[in-house]
């Protein structure tokens, strides 16, 4: 689909603009948006296509390759963590489940000190502010909590558990249940709907379908980028100044693919990706968990900003049938038995707010290369995080419990629960996802301590600036997404006041 503003590569191209933004997710948008307000040449490209919520077809083997880099296959380079990471105009703002958490004033308040980023405390608060009215941030009504949700409400508060609703940037939601997919129902107040129209209107040019290899750079300076579109097509753009928001490992992987100069090594370290285990249970009445807001409570009992021995978060999640079976421990009449029991299950993620970190290297077509692995003190919070899961669905009156381990684990009292606390967790087992990625480039004040400075400028080149969550100094124990807004909406700030 294209209209004025928003086009697809079909053919080589040679482009020049005041700046190119590489990447059109949360921050890429939220940058390009306040560029354009203020009157600069912007263009941004994307990998992905634009999809319009009328091509969303709630089918998951035609959205998740569609939706998803690499089909929705993209995994640590030992493959024991799937990370999960979205394509099309929009980027990942198309398929989130519409979470927005500002970062703990405690954790800001270590990134400032540990990083050298005075200030940022009362920075961020500006632009927080200014995303939450932008996208309609509101708490999720009472009356719009699912019975999934209300499942989890029950087993946190009957544990005496710290627990509350969630706050989501959506209007108009029908409850189907599909967000995943994309919102066919256009209720998602996001990148794609609010930001790049905004900022199209203001003059902003977006192209789809292209998939940048290089950071183009001279004397020490960024002039540009090298691409392809996905038919093979050259794309070349001229630009004065270069932003990457292309995620966390996308935005890293094509520094380190340019050669650009990083005399600290700060490039492609200090990843983050909140590994997450799933833990399901079968309880005595149909939840019918595919329905409504997927995740619209939270329990926090056992999360703190800083303590790696209370680093697990607890909220519902849930899948559809093709997704609900890939988490679904098991093999044959076990698997099959367990699945019948589809519209009576619940789940509980316990996501790791990791203090393990890892890196990002790049392939030769500057696609990234994420290497990661669990330290033991997060292996711990792995087996820590099912006990946790599973006596929450226990206390909420699920009959069993199953841990996704690789000979799937059966509890039924709370006692039981307690006993996968001692559980080896290790590579590959139990299965682990994530969808968050954090750092890579990350922001600060001193190069020896991160690639990029407070105002989103790399180091080791002129005219190249980051604005996504490549900036994170570490991972944020909830939903970054908002996080990610802000930051790319300050260093937008920050870049049009330096043209």
């Amino acid at each position: 689909m294209t209209e004025p503003g928003f086009e697809r590569c079909e053919g080589p191209l040679s482009l020049d603009a005041d700046v190119v933004v590489v990447g059109s997710g949360a921050g890429g948008a939220a940058c390009a948006d306040r560029l354009a307000l203020a009157g600069v040449g912007v263009l941004v490209l994307e990998l992905g296509e634009r999809e319009l919520p009328a091509s969303f077809t709630q089918r998951e083997e035609e959205m998740i390759p569609r939706l998803f880099q690499e089909g929705g296959g993209r995994a640590t380079v030992d493959a024991a963590i799937t990370v999960l990471q979205g394509k099309g105009v929009g980027g990942s703002t198309l398929h989130n489940l519409n979470l927005c958490k500002r970062v703990s004033e405690t954790l800001v308040a270590r990134w400032a000190v540990i990083q050298r980023l005075p200030g940022l405390a009362d920075r961020l608060e500006e632009h927080y502010r200014a995303v939450e009215q932008d996208l309609g941030v509101h708490v999720v009504p009472d009356a719009r909590h699912s019975e999934h949700n209300q499942v989890f409400r029950r087993g946190a508060q009957k544990l005496g558990w710290s627990n509350g609703p969630l706050q989501h940037n959506r209007q108009g939601c029908l409850g189907s249940g599909y967000c995943f997919l994309g919102c066919a129902y256009d209720a998602k107040q996001n990148a794609a709907k609010v930001l790049l129209p905004r900022a199209v209107d203001h003059g902003a040019r977006v192209l789809s379908n292209v998939r940048v290899e290089r950071i183009r750079h001279r004397l020490g300076a960024a002039t540009g980028v090298d691409g392809r579109s996905a038919e093979g097509h050259r794309v070349q753009v001229r630009a004065k100044h270069v932003v990457l928001a292309a995620s966390a490992t996308g935005s890293a992987a094509l520094v380190l693919a340019s050669g650009l100069r990083d005399r600290h090594h700060q490039a492609g370290e200090g990843l983050h990706l909140h590994p997450a285990v799933t833990v399901g249970g079968v309880m005595t009445s149909q939840v019918r968990a595919w329905e409504g807001i997927p995740q619209s409570w939270e329990c926090t009992e056992h999360l703190h900003p800083t303590d790696p021995e209370r680093n697990v978060w607890l909220v519902p999640a849930f899948g559809h049938p093709v997704a609900a079976a890939a988490m679904v421990p098991g093999f044959g009449a076990e698997h099959s038995g367990l699945m019948a029991h589809y519209p009576r299950m619940a789940a509980c993620v316990a996501m790791l707010h990791d203090h393990s970190s890892g890196r990002v290297s790049a392939r030769r077509d500057g696609t990234p290369r994420i290497h990661y692995r669990l330290g033991n003190a997060d292996l711990a919070s792995v087996s820590r995080g099912m006990a946790h899961a599973a006596k929450l669905l226990l206390a909420a009156g699920a009959q069993r419990v199953v841990a996704p381990t690789a000979r799937p684990l059966v509890v039924r009292t709370l006692a039981e629960a307690d006993t996968l606390r001692t559980v080896r967790s290790r590579r590959l087992d139990p299965a682990l996802a994530a969808a968050h990625p954090m750092g890579g480039l990350r922001m600060a004040g001193d190069p020896r301590l991160g690639a990029v400075d407070p105002s989103g400028r790399y180091h080791g080149a002129k005219r190249l600036w980051v604005a996504d969550g490549s900036l994170m100094p570490s991972s944020t124990g909830g939903p970054p997404q908002l996080t990610i807004y802000a930051l790319g909406r300050l260093v937008g700030s920050e870049l049009a006041a330096a043209i």
